[in-house]
C-alpha cells in the first residue's frame, strides 16, 4: 500500500539510502520532503520547508531540498546558498528536466534516486567530505 503518491515503505528506504550513499561523498546535506497536497506556490512551499527543516543553518549552507507534492503534481528543488553559488540555475533545470521524464512515466523513485545522485555528485565536487565531517541534517525522508 503506497505511503504518499505511488511509493511504499520500500521504495522510502531505498531513496533514503540513496541519500546515504551521496552524503558518504560530501560534507553538503540532502533531505527528502513529500507531501500529497500543495494549494501555495510551490517554490513558497518548498522555502517554507527548507527554513522549517533548519537547512539554512548548515555550517557551508550547503544544503539541498527535494520537495513533492504528489497530489498537485508539482516539485521543487532548492539549494542553500552555498551550493547555488557554485552550481547555479542551470544545474537545478538540468535535475528538474530529469524528474520530470521520470515521473512522466511513473517512475517515482527513478527520478528522485538519480536528482538525490546528481546532486550528491556536485555537492561532492564543491564540497568534499571534511575529517571532523558530521551529518548535520538527518537522512530520514520527511513525509507532510
Amino acid at each position: 500500500m503506497p505511503i504518499t503518491g505511488s511509493l511504499t515503505e520500500q521504495n522510502l528506504q531505498q531513496l533514503k539510502a540513496a541519500i546515504t550513499s551521496a552524503e558518504e561523498k560530501t560534507s553538503g546535506e540532502i533531505r527528502l520532503y513529500l507531501e500529497e497536497e500543495c494549494e501555495a506556490d510551490v517554490m513558497d512551499r518548498a522555502a517554507f520547508i527548507f527554513e522549517k527543516l533548519k537547512m539554512h543553518e548548515t555550517e557551508l549552507r550547503n544544503g539541498v531540498l527535494l520537495y513533492v507534492a504528489f497530489g498537485h503534481k508539482k516539485f521543487a528543488i532548492i539549494g542553500d546558498a552555498g551550493i547555488h553559488q557554485k552550481v547555479g540555475e542551470e544545474f537545478w533545470r538540468s535535475v528538474k528536466q530529469k524528474i520530470v521524464a521520470a515521473f512522466k512515466v511513473g517512475n517515482y523513485v527513478d527520478g528522485l534516486t538519480t536528482a538525490i545522485q546528481d546532486t550528491g555528485e556536485v555537492l561532492s565536487k564543491f564540497f568534499p567530505p571534511r575529517a571532523n565531517d558530521k551529518n548535520e541534517l538527518p537522512n530520514d525522508i520527511v513525509i507532510g
